[in-house]
């Protein structure tokens, strides 16, 4: 048998769930997830969409400095870079300077690949704000890159 419990604080108290800064976030990745699922290519994660972008973005780049870059550990960016190799997106090869550094580079395949869907990620964008009219975007965006 469940035991219920009267709430221990009253329904306007900040400790409500609903008002939780972590709660709030994941529900809001869960919902930007479902619509990634929906708008992305082949079954491709935020994390290797995260890596190829980056990648077109800046180039050839170490795989720890790319995986600082996109907020991932070592062991987590060398999943996503074999992942990604194993695709043919991207090529990995031993630094000339420094055979313990790895570099990762987009291949033909993986910069047309990324090209190809990066329409898709601005849709994804748009989906993903849609409840928000520009100012509040715009505020929505300028508060995550201070607190990120």
């Amino acid at each position: 048998m469940i035991e219920r419990h009267a709430p221990q604080v009253s329904e306007s108290e900040v400790l409500r769930l609903d008002n939780q800064i972590g709660f709030l976030l994941r529900r809001a990745y869960q919902r930007h997830a479902s619509l990634f699922n929906r708008f992305m290519p082949d079954g491709l994660t935020p994390t290797q969409s995260s890596a190829l972008i980056r990648l077109l973005e800046h180039g050839p780049i170490s795989q720890n400095r790319l995986g600082r870059q996109i907020a991932l550990d070592a062991a987590t960016i060398k999943g996503v870079v074999d992942r990604l190799n194993a695709r043919g997106l991207v090529a990995v090869e031993s630094d000339e300077e420094d055979h313990r550094r790895v570099a990762i580079t987009l291949t033909e395949e993986g910069r047309r690949f990324t090209t190809g869907y990066l329409r898709k990620v601005e849709e994804l964008a748009e989906a993903t704000l849609k409840p928000l009219d520009v100012d509040e975007r715009d505020a929505f965006l300028s508060a995550l890159h201070r607190i990120c």
